[in-house]
């Protein structure tokens, strides 16, 4: 276990302008960078001398990773959100709107290269403040596996093709929804016992054909085995599925969703909500498998990242 790694900076606002390159040097297993807040032009009289310190973790800056990002404030903010990759990821606060905590999300499909990242916080004043800094995203080679499964699960018949769409159409409106309050709660613990036995990302090859990169990690269980939620969340589907089966998608608030499929059986309905360790199905075998599993993937806000880089980031992390 690498030890935790912070290091922490403080610049008024008059020095906005300057630029920061070379944030996401690694250092050891936690990567720390710097932000700068800024006020507009218009409002700068009236927040000059603020003082603002930001830092990001996170295991490695490449697809798939989660980035956490810490910001404190000398002045009391009301709201904050981090914008990158073109997705807006809500910041969460403490009760004097000083302390500022986000999640971001490399998807899976990002490129390697600068990419901008800018925080924008709203004081109580209702005036506008906004950070710029740059995080580099290092490229990853994902290895490929080949699986033998029906036939009917590479190349689905025609009659159960509105099924998938609609089904598509479903899943696909669960993760584009942003629930404004945080659900869960300090770290992420993997939902069954052991560790993963097919990594995040890795490039699917069934029955000789190509399809999409693995979206999250299987954990190998004996059916029946019973599936518990990795954090608190609210369950928004607990339904049977044409490719994952019986899966269940847990909402864990700020856009943040654990969808946990091949289930054998349900345990809860939707609509209940769960707190960490709860019974949430037993493993199974249902949908396009090869045998009993687990599969667990992570959505935020709608980015695709590893679940086992949540567990870590954030097990570092609060």
């Amino acid at each position: 276990m690498c030890a935790k790694i912070e290091s922490r900076n403080t610049f008024s606002l008059a020095e906005a302008n300057m630029s920061f390159p070379g944030l996401g040097k690694s250092r050891g297993c936690l990567i720390a960078g710097i932000f700068l807040l800024c006020a507009p032009a218009a409002g700068a009289a009236d927040v000059q001398g603020a003082k603002i310190t930001f830092i990001h973790k996170e295991r490695s800056l490449q697809p798939g990773e989660v980035v956490f990002i810490e910001a404190k404030s000398s002045q009391p903010l009301k709201s904050m959100q981090v914008e990158m990759f073109k997705r807006k990821f809500p910041a969460f606060g403490d009760l004097n709107g000083l302390a500022w905590s986000a999640l971001i999300g490399i998807d899976l499909g990002t490129a390697a290269g600068r990419h901008e990242v800018v925080l924008k916080g709203t004081g109580r004043d209702e005036k506008n403040v906004t950070a710029k800094g740059t995080l580099v995203v290092k490229a990853k080679k994902f290895t490929t596996r080949q699986l033998r499964v029906e036939e009917k699960y590479v190349t689905p018949p025609e009659n159960e093709m509105p099924r998938i769409e609609a089904e598509s159409k479903r899943i696909n409106a669960i993760f584009a929804s942003v629930t404004p309050v945080k659900i869960w709660n300090g770290s992420f613990h993997v939902p069954v016992p052991g560790t993963a036995i097919s990594n995040f990302g890795k490039r699917n090859v069934y029955n000789g054909d190509p399809r999409s990169p693995h979206s999250g990690v299987d954990f190998r269980g004996a059916s029946g085995t019973p599936i518990r939620a990795p954090n608190a969340g609210r369950v928004v589907l607990a339904s049977s599925l044409y490719f994952s089966g019986n899966t269940v998608i847990l909402d864990h608030g700020l856009g943040l969703y654990s969808y946990l499929a091949h289930l054998s059986e349900f345990s809860v309905k939707e609509g209940e909500m769960v707190e960490r360790g709860d019974i949430i199905g037993k493993v199974g075998a249902t949908g396009r498998v090869t045998g009993p599993h687990l599969h667990w993937t992570v959505r935020l806000v709608t980015a695709l990242v590893d679940p086992l880089s949540l567990v870590s980031v954030l097990g570092t992390s609060r």
